[in-house]
Parts: structure tokens; sequence; C-alpha cells
């Protein structure tokens, strides 16, 4: 499969408020983007940053490619992340290609019988395949999820019948009842539940919105039960106000269990424990939990006032940290610092993530490598919800910026 070989224009003399804005402008975009134009009819303003990620991660195919490893791989993550972009954008004909290439290649051809696999690129032979057929979770909500507001926003109902098969799928292999927490969705069908009684979690793998949103399309579903339960996993795993990336839970009884360190991966706390801030901050203030989920991680806030940057690295129980996380980290804080009331943080970090964003994107950077995957990803969700292209109303629906101004917008 051809990997992206294009090049990025100079950036146009410009000040406007902030170095991100300059390299994101309608005169940047016309010289980063030529021809980038609408995906349907609705002329509603264009998410400059979509179509800067579009450009540099997502292949006319469809497929999301992270260019920073050997395999040159993608993942079920960067799909389903990539489709709820793509919605925010208004973007349906990349939604489709995304979903569909994600459906092929990681699912089979069969997203009836098959969850997708969680990984996909170059093997040692050289040949492109499905390198891991085991689900992530997160990803299969991500993508049920997106399919579910699509049907709704976008008025095409076959969404929905390939949303409830995604929900049938994980509710049937990704979720157990764990003795005194209730109900909880694994991180994938295999490998996390353990011999004698103990399950590997992860706290970043549960955002609430979207288990909100889910619980109404599915009202019979777990989905409101995993909501409760995963803030007390947060609630319970949290120390010193970090979580880390990995958690376990021991069974100590029929009704009984106990939070306990990963004997895998420690008590470490990182890349995919950002996204469990990102996702408490994005959770609507009315909703119920999301003032004890915001209560039990206020170390992330504490550490910042103090060293400037997010940690890269955090013990979450020895209350250590180690090395300055990149810009997606920055970005990904900023919807918590909103929610906290710390304005003061919120700007000194937005600044810095316009101004590495801006570094990432220069036609050096850009002639070395590929931009940082990750970090483009977490700032995505992050500044579009920041910049009000988008918001979750209570129950969990989305609320895209173009959903009031298109002619065509969904009905409640």
């Amino acid at each position: 499969m051809p990997l992206p070989t294009g090049h990025t224009a100079p950036l146009p003399a410009r000040r406007p408020r902030s170095l991100l804005r300059r390299l994101l402008g309608a005169s940047a975009l016309t010289l980063l983007l030529p021809g980038v134009s609408q995906a349907n009819s609705c002329q509603a303003d264009p998410w400059p940053l979509w179509q800067v990620f579009r450009q540099h991660f997502v292949q006319p195919d469809g497929r999301v490619l992270d260019a920073s490893t050997p395999q040159q791989h993608s993942s079920s993550e960067g799909q389903s992340y990539a489709m709820f972009f793509a919605l925010v954008a208004n973007d349906q004909a990349s939604f489709d290609k995304l979903w569909l290439w994600a459906s092929n290649n990681l699912a089979g051809g069969d997203i009836k019988q098959n969850l997708p696999g969680w990984i996909w690129g170059l093997d040692d032979k050289g040949q492109w395949r499905l390198l891991d057929h085991n689900s992530a979770s997160d990803a299969d909500l991500w993508f049920a999820y997106a399919l579910s507001e699509a049907a709704r926003l976008w008025n095409t109902p076959a969404y929905n019948a390939q949303a409830a098969q995604l929900l049938a799928n994980i509710k049937a292999r990704e979720v157990a009842e764990l003795p005194g927490l209730g109900m909880m969705l694994l991180p994938g069908v295999e490998g996390f539940a353990k011999p004698d009684h103990f399950w590997q979690l992860n706290p970043s793998y549960l955002p609430v919105p979207v288990l909100r949103r889910l619980a109404v399309v599915d009202p019979k579903g777990p989905w409101s039960q995993i909501a409760r339960s995963t803030a007390s996993l947060i609630k319970g795993v949290s120390h010193n106000g970090y979580v880390a990336d990995w958690v376990g839970y021991r069974g100590t009884g029929p009704d009984k269990g106990l939070f306990v360190i990963d004997p895998v991966k420690g008590e470490t706390g990182s890349y995919d424990a950002i996204r469990t801030y990102l996702w408490a901050g994005m959770t609507p203030a009315k909703d119920p939990l999301a003032k004890p989920i915001l209560d039990s991680l206020d170390g992330m806030a504490r550490s910042v006032a103090t060293h400037g940057v997010p940690p890269e690295k955090v013990q979450v129980q020895a209350n250590t940290s180690s090395g300055d996380g990149p810009f997606g980290f920055s970005a990904a804080l900023l919807p918590y610092f909103k929610a906290r009331q710390q304005p003061w943080l919120q700007e000194q970090q937005r600044a810095r993530v316009d101004q590495l964003m801006s570094k990432s994107l220069s036609p050096e950077a850009l002639q070395a490598r590929q931009p940082p995957y990750y970090d483009f990803v977490l700032s995505l969700f992050a500044l579009g919800f920041m910049d009000d292209r988008y918001h979750f109303l209570d129950d969990g629906k989305l609320q895209p910026l173009w959903e009031t101004s298109c002619p065509r917008a969904a009905k409640p």
C-alpha cells in the first residue's frame, strides 16, 4: 500500500491571534490543501484541523496511517476516532471510506460476526494484513457511537443496523460482571479475564458521554451500569489524583472485590491514561458522574500548575513523575481545565499546543516525517470541543456545530 508523499507550502504572512490560527487560516488551507471541498452540499464552515488531519493521516481508500512504526500500522482506534472527527466535520464521504476500510480489513468484511481486530500493517514477510485479531473495546464503542449518531445526523438508517450489530457483539464478547463492581467493559475479547477471578481493565477506554448515548440507543443493554462502574473504577484506582494506564481487579468473594496494581503493566499513567482526563473534561457538568470523576483526578492539575507542562509518565502510588508530555497531552487537558474552572492553566497549555503543533506542520518537519499521529488525535478531540465544533448533550447525544447551520440538520 503506497504511503503519502505530499509536502506543505510555506505559511502565509499573517498575524492572527495564535500560531495555530495562522497555520489553519483560510489562506493557509488554500496552500496546504488545494482542491479540498465539502463532502456534501452543506455549506457550513469547514473544520480546518480535520482537513489537515485528513491530508496527513487518511489515505485515499480510507485507511488511517500511523507511519511512526516499522509496520506502518493502522488500528481500530485510529479508524473509529477518524470516523467521529469526520462526523463532527460533516464529511460523510470520508466517514464512509473510513468505515468501509475498517469493516473490510479489520473485521473480514463481516461486522455481524466479527469485532474489528485492533492492528493492521506490514508483517515481517512484507505482507499487508491484520497483525492481531484481538479487539480493542474502546474502538468498538466509538465505532458504534459514530455509526449511531451518523444515522441520526445524516438521516442514514443503514448505519443504525451496523451499530446494532456491533453493540450485540460487544455485549456478548467484551462485557463481564465483576463481583462487587458490576457490569464492566473489558479491554478486548481475549486475554483480559484471568484465572482466579482477576481482570485487567483500562480506565481510558470508558468515555461516559459515549456510554450515556449507547444507553439511549440500546436501553436494554448494560451501558448505564457500565457508566456507573466507570465512576467506581476511577475513584477506586485514583491515587494522589492520578490514574494508571492499566489496573487490576481481583474478586475476593461472590459479591466483593478490590482494585490492585496491574501485575504486568504496573502503576504507570501515561499515553493511555491521558484520555481519562480528556473524557472527564468533556462529560456534561449536569451528569451525576461528572463531579465525582473530576474530583478523583485532581493530581494532574496540581502537577501542571507546579511544572508548567503535563508529565509524560506518572507513578500513581509513588506520586512521582518524569518527562514532559508531548503537545497532545496539553491538548487533552484543555477540557479538563475548563471543567475544573482553571482558565490560567487552560490558556498556558493552549499556547503550548498552538506553538508545537505549528512546528510539527512546518515544511522542514514535514519533509522529515509524518506529523505525530497521537498528538493530532488528542488535539482533534480537545480543540474541536474547546472551539465549539461539537459538544455532548446530557444524554450523550452529539451536537456538532454544523447541525444548526445546515438545512438538513438532524431532527431531535
